[in-house]
């Protein structure tokens, strides 16, 4: 006699796989952490200065 399988369970991890490769790209595309944001931010608004202070009075 065979096994009953469960088609539930399949459903479910085949739903929780999506999720996590959904997550996995949603990271990739939008996933930097505040102190990175901050950190360019800061790098950019010092090469603005740097430029700005490089710049000649006519």
């Amino acid at each position: 006699m065979s096994n009953v399988t469960n088609l539930n369970q399949f459903r479910k991890q085949k739903a929780r796989d999506a999720k996590r490769s959904q997550a996995e790209a949603n990271t990739a595309k939008f996933g930097r952490t505040k102190a990175e944001k901050t950190r360019d931010k800061a790098e950019a608004d010092k090469a603005e200065r740097d430029l700005d202070g490089h710049k000649r009075d006519e």
